[in-house]
């Protein structure tokens, strides 16, 4: 005959399955919950490394840097007379919004929000070129108008794409020009 407690112990053992049950399928709905938020922020992640690199990369944006790449100057005083917003508003206008564009990526860098191999792969490699050739020009653009703060991230962000190249070719030095060739190299 079966006795009340051989009952009472078969029901303790079937909650107490239950109860293991549901917590296994917690966790592995919890690792399964957990890898899918970790999809979902790469792909934002992804995306919002497409939406500012797309003004940059595309055929327009690559036109724009490689007309102020070759843009010359003697000072700041011959720069301004020939690019600035006073007497060139089409070359002041071009040359602030690539800053301010490579400003946001920087503080997107900065902040964490996206990858410096991801920048590099994206095409800004040619970042600290371009922070070398304008760097004058942002100093005393702080110096006269802006403060020392303006275009911080531009510079953080030429700055950290000369270490990741650095890292990955201790040779690399930054040439001086980009996008005119030179036989002797």
């Amino acid at each position: 005959m079966v006795e009340f407690q051989d009952i009472q112990t078969a029901y303790y053992m079937v909650a107490a399955t239950g109860v293991i049950v549901a917590a296994i399928y917690y966790i592995m709905t919890l690792r399964t919950t957990q890898r899918n938020m970790g999809h979902t922020l790469e792909t934002r992640r992804l995306g919002l490394i497409e939406n500012i690199a797309s003004g940059i990369t595309d055929e327009e944006g690559q036109n724009r840097m490689i007309e102020l790449e070759n843009y010359e100057w003697t000072d700041y005083l011959d720069f301004d007379k020939k690019y600035g917003s006073e007497n060139n508003r089409g070359a002041a206008a071009k040359r602030y919004a690539l800053w301010h564009d490579y400003n946001k990526i920087g503080m997107m860098l900065r902040k964490g929000f996206v990858e410096v191999d991801d920048l590099y792969v994206l095409g800004l490699w040619s970042v600290p070129v371009f922070w070398e050739k304008y760097k004058p020009i942002v100093e005393e653009t702080r110096r006269r108008y802006a403060g020392k703060e303006y275009l911080r991230d531009m510079e953080y962000l030429a700055a950290e794409m000369l270490k990741y190249i650095q890292s990955t070719d201790s040779s690399y030095r930054i040439p001086e020009k980009l996008f005119k060739f030179d036989p002797n190299k």
